[in-house]
């Protein structure tokens, strides 16, 4: 269409619209009127914790509670303890966050015990029960708790409870593993394969400060 053949009112809301920038407005608690689902985020690409954060910084901008619970995110040799997210979401008033995970990766020579992975793994999954049927939240993100449940930490039969004990207007938002979490598929309402096509790591590149944590 080129603009002479626009109509009268396509062109006065073209016209409208140019050089217009969207006003940030001041965050005001709000409620959500069509929270509820359950998304799952897996696979063995970068992005599955970004997406969600993403999400949450959405939600939290539009005055809605959101808090991250964090199951295998303590840090690791080359991750400074305070990641850029938890700096980011101090400054949302509407953002709240917590991290249950050991300092390490289960699975990594770094150090860390497997059962004081486990011991923490078991005390995220607690939480988790707390927090899902705790209307205090409108979106609740399980960070890595497909991964604990791949890596043995805490049983699959358990994230299928945390769904199913959910308060129903909680949007749950769960991320992590490598292995498609088959038992969540009748479960979910939104299931992403975040697929790795390349990724610098597998080059020797290490975790980066703003992108990685």
């Amino acid at each position: 269409m080129t603009p002479d053949s626009r109509s009268p009112d396509d062109a006065r809301r073209s016209e409208e619209h140019e050089d217009r920038t969207p006003t940030a407005h001041t965050i005001e608690p709000d409620e959500p009127e069509e929270f509820g689902c359950v998304q799952v985020w897996w696979g063995d690409g970068k992005g599955k914790t970004t997406a969600a954060l993403g999400m949450g910084f959405r939600a939290a901008g539009h005055g809605y509670r959101v808090h991250l619970l964090q199951f295998m995110k303590g840090g690791a040799g080359s991750v400074e303890n305070v990641r850029g997210e938890y700096n980011a979401i101090e400054r949302l008033p509407t953002f709240t966050y917590e991290a249950t995970g050991e300092f390490g990766w289960h699975g990594f020579s770094d150090g860390s015990d497997d059962a004081s992975h486990a011991d923490r793994a078991e005390a995220g999954l607690e939480r988790a029960h707390d927090l899902t049927t705790d209307p205090e939240h409108h979106m609740l993100i399980l960070d890595e708790v497909l991964y604990a449940a791949n890596r043995e930490l805490i049983e699959p039969a358990d994230v299928v409870g945390l769904i199913e004990s959910k308060d129903e207007e909680l949007e749950l938002v769960l991320t992590g593993g490598h292995s498609k979490p088959e038992y969540l598929y009748d479960r979910a309402d939104l299931i992403t394969n975040v697929r790795k096509e390349r990724h610098m790591i597998d080059a020797g590149q290490g975790a980066r400060k703003g992108t990685e944590y």
